[in-house]
């Protein structure tokens, strides 16, 4: 058996990791758009590193768009075997894939607009609607902690992961030569005490595991202080100064739990009375996805839920669907919270709300996510003085904030706690992937003094056997 890497290999998108067994059978496991690596980015996604009609089965393990975002492309180019994933995942990466192949339209049409004038050749998307579409009749659903039958040399384990609404670990049982081979991919690791989802469960003893490492070398912020550190930023921006707090915030996950956070400002009497706007189409739906899995939150929410029916929804809330809708907010001059996509500000609506409202010192930029470096909210993060944004350069006037506390991802004691259950002297090889190269690294040496004996950091189209 033989695993290879073809994404989130030294660096922290484009998760893609093929096993091949024996017989030749091969299983994929997440299929992820690289993102936010500059003029690397076409050129890595343009090619898997394998041939995509050779795959057999695909696991995903869940819907964010560097996990799922080469879906139709797979398709596109042969793929026709069975998807596996949550039924959550399901919900979550149908809304997410036409999402993605719309924003892969409109940006090869602007591309393709500075090309023709400069007589240089058109490109052509990675894929269309119509192939996003042709995933979703392959995809099969699997409840969590239930062994489902890939083949007949595999079956496959969800166990929840605690990332975002349907997130999962994948557990694998492969069967060679009469012997079973127990894998793991850890898929996101979510933080332990989420205040929506549940923690990441424990799971079975692995043979070889596959772990993301995003933060891998630092601590976040404790959970209990992000509503207060919010609250604290709404009252000096819109309270004081008399702002906009503009908010790049991830569609899922991340907009649901700021959502959660007003909702519970608001039944506490602390949220001042200004406007709170959700400007994502796509932040909409995926709430109404979230809504829809109550059997994925945790305890505290489903107590909630007896006494709130949707601790999403407050009054001053609005959903900004049209364009129009969404330029009409740079005409307002009061004070208001607008929450946009994407959550690293290098797409979407967001630019333009950064764009018209960089360069006044009442407003604020509020961070609540991880960042790619390149990205512009990776810049505005990095405390750079001035940013391009549609070909143009804005000087950054307005505050630049960050919650650190409100991470998607478990930092380096959660994902500690989440091998915690594994006795390292079993696990033959462990691999980090999903990282920076200098965190992947260093967290290598943290495994290592964990007595995990056999632990790597592939490069991209790495191959290695497994016994």
């Amino acid at each position: 058996m033989k695993i290879a890497f073809h994404g989130a290999a030294r660096t922290v998108t484009g998760s893609k990791h093929l096993l091949t067994l024996k017989t030749g059978t091969k299983i994929l496991l997440d299929c992820g758009l690289f993102q936010g690596l500059g003029k690397d980015t076409d050129v890595l996604n343009a090619n898997f590193g394998f041939d995509a009609a050779s795959v057999d089965y695909m696991i995903l393990s869940h819907a964010h768009i560097d996990h799922s975002g080469l879906l139709p492309k797979l398709v596109k180019e042969g793929f026709k075997g069975k998807i596996f994933c949550t039924p959550a995942t399901k919900d979550l990466t149908e809304i997410l894939l036409e999402d993605s192949a719309q924003i892969q339209r409109d940006d090869t049409k602007f591309i393709n607009k500075r090309r023709a004038k400069q007589g240089l050749p058109l490109y052509e998307p990675l894929y269309d609607l119509d192939d996003a579409e042709k995933v979703f009749p392959l995809i099969q659903t699997a409840t969590y902690n239930q062994w489902t039958t890939v083949c007949s040399e595999a079956e496959v384990m969800f166990t929840d992961a605690g990332h975002i609404i349907g997130s999962a670990a994948v557990h694998l049982r492969l069967k060679e030569n009469d012997k079973i081979i127990q894998l793991t991919f850890s898929g996101d690791v979510g933080r332990y005490g989420d205040v929506i989802l549940c923690s990441p469960h424990t799971f079975p003893q692995a043979d070889y595991i596959v772990i993301e490492s995003t933060y891998g070398d630092k601590i976040h912020d404790l959970f209990s202080d992000s509503l207060e550190v919010f609250h604290n930023w709404i009252i000096k921006t819109c309270v004081d100064k008399k702002g906009k707090l503009i908010i790049p915030s991830f569609s899922v996950g991340r907009t649901q739990e700021l959502l959660y956070f007003l909702n519970e400002m608001f039944n506490t009497k602390q949220l001042p009375h200004i406007p709170v706007f959700v400007d994502s189409p796509l932040s909409m739906e995926a709430t109404q996805v979230v809504k829809s899995h109550p059997e994925n939150f945790n305890n505290k929410i489903q107590k909630l839920l007896q006494t709130d029916s949707d601790p999403f929804d407050f009054p001053g809330l609005k959903f900004i669907k049209t364009v129009d809708e969404s330029k009409a907010l740079n005409d307002l001059q009061q004070p208001c919270i607008i929450i946009s996509a994407s959550g690293m500000a290098d797409a979407g609506r967001i630019k333009h709300h950064i764009a018209n409202n960089i360069d006044d010192k009442k407003n604020t930029i509020l961070l609540v996510g991880y960042c790619e470096p390149h990205s512009l909210g990776g810049k505005l993060m990095n405390g750079v003085k001035e940013v391009k944004i549609y070909g143009e350069y804005f000087k950054v006037i307005a505050e630049i904030g960050t919650m650190r506390s409100m991470s998607a991802h478990g930092d380096y004691n959660d994902l500690c706690q989440f091998l915690s259950c594994q006795n390292p002297a079993l696990v033959k090889t462990l691999f980090v992937v999903h990282g920076e190269e200098e965190v992947q690294l260093e967290f290598q040496k943290r495994l290592e003094k964990k007595n995990f004996k056999d632990v790597r950091v592939p490069l991209l189209h790495e191959e290695f056997n497994l016994d």
